[in-house]
């Protein structure tokens, strides 16, 4: 059978293009490697998908690299408000969170991907599952088919376009192993270096060992490069056997991994009293250990840090827990007070794809027309989500970049003569 759509990847970007395309009218087989559709949506979120963020395009602009400004026609045609609607109308309740996040109301990131699904079987969209894309046929500069191998047998498909939603490398137990970069490549497309991103931190020493599991709330995150403060962010984050991680850590990894690429000095700083400047810090200290001079130092420390950041406190400073408050010299609590502000972890390394929320680099842009996201090397191959050289910070931004980016392919394939 010929197709006038074959739809590489069966992730968050390859289910929007093949449901619209087929609600156009199109003919759609969808091909996806894995045995089932959506692994990789599965697993967003801790398992709750952050579905998208209802903040302004000049916001998500902001936190898009290299340029969210490329994706103004994507967002123009849909955006927060129309895959929504779209998952309302598929039976799937949302709600708004925290930061303009967008939830499933059930907080199962399974419900979302049964809702796409439900897109593509309304429309019925043809999916093979356990087929892998090995080569994108090409004659003339003018899409052909794509060659695929299913369960271990090699055929050619016929279609008129091809939509490559293969996504990046981060997660690659999820199927994401750079497979699109491979078939655009082979084809004349320039991939710029994938990396991972939004990325948990390696730091040296044993200093976060001692604190893994100890999550924080409302702290600032500064990233010093070079002994310069270059980004910060607050919010939340988490201590790990081998460094440091959660959201603002995931964020400033953008940074970090960029900078420790070129061998450059990366610390960050944790302000762990961020609402307090340090004399109002300091004339809370003053005053706790005045009303509390009995108690030991390592009680004190109670009202002022977690139970298990005492003990590594106490060793850094040097003081000894049983020690009275009221025997705490004016240099030892200094020393408290530039500690709680300044607690700093000299940063190292990055962790790899399987550990990256998602990939920096891939397709370049400059060579995929932003307005119909169709290739400006190969007529009628087109590109959507991830695969693409864009990625942004948490918060839903990187999918909702997989929808728009695959509904305007969808609706630019579609809206000529099929």
């Amino acid at each position: 059978m010929n197709y006038n759509l074959i739809v590489i990847g069966a992730g968050a970007a390859g289910l929007i293009a093949a449901g619209r395309a087929a609600e156009n009218g199109a003919t759609i087989l969808l091909i996806e490697k894995n045995n089932k559709a959506g692994k990789k949506l599965l697993i967003t979120g801790k398992g709750r998908c952050n579905i998208t963020n209802e903040s302004s395009q000049a916001n998500y602009f902001k936190n898009i690299f290299p340029s969210g400004r490329y994706l103004k026609h994507a967002f123009g045609k849909f955006f927060t408000a129309e895959i929504i609607d779209l998952l309302n109308k598929l039976g799937l309740k949302t709600k708004t969170e925290r930061g303009n996040r967008v939830f499933p109301e059930s907080e199962k990131a399974a419900d979302v991907v049964n809702a796409l699904f439900k897109y593509i079987n309304d429309n019925k969209v043809e999916i093979k599952y356990n087929c892998k894309a090995e080569q994108i046929l090409v004659e003339n500069n003018k899409i052909k088919g794509v060659k695929i191998n299913a369960n271990g047998k090699i055929s050619d498909i016929l279609s008129k376009n091809v939509m490559i939603c293969t996504g990046g490398k981060s997660y690659p137990a999820t199927g994401s192993t750079g497979d699109g970069y491979k078939l655009a490549e082979e084809v004349g497309h320039t991939i710029v270096p994938p990396k991972p991103s939004l990325v948990p931190l390696v730091t040296s020493g044993n200093l976060a060992e001692n604190l893994q599991g100890l999550s924080l709330k409302n702290v600032n995150a500064s990233l010093w490069l070079n002994g310069k403060k270059y980004k910060e962010e607050f919010g939340e984050m988490l201590f790990a056997h081998f460094g440091l991680t959660g959201p603002i850590i995931l964020t400033l990894s953008k940074y970090a991994v960029e900078e420790l690429d070129k061998k450059n000095k990366i610390k960050i700083s944790i302000d762990l009293k961020p609402a307090l400047n340090e004399q109002k810090l300091d004339a809370r200290l003053v005053r706790d250990l005045n009303e509390n001079g009995k108690m030991q130092i390592d009680n004190i420390f109670k009202m002022w840090l977690p139970s298990k950041m005492i003990p590594v406190f106490l060793d850094i400073l040097k003081i000894e827990s049983k020690k009275p408050g009221h025997q705490v010299t004016a240099k030892e609590r200094k020393q408290i007070l530039l500690l709680m502000k300044n607690f700093e972890f000299e940063v190292i390394d990055y962790r790899g794809f399987k550990e990256a929320i998602i990939t920096a680099g891939g397709i370049s842009t400059a060579e995929v027309d932003g307005k119909t996201m169709q290739s400006k090397i190969i007529e009628n191959l087109y590109f959507a989500g991830e695969v693409l050289d864009l990625d942004a910070n948490t918060g839903g931004y990187n999918l909702q970049i997989a929808y728009s980016t695959a509904w305007l392919a969808a609706e630019a394939l579609t809206s000529v003569k099929i």
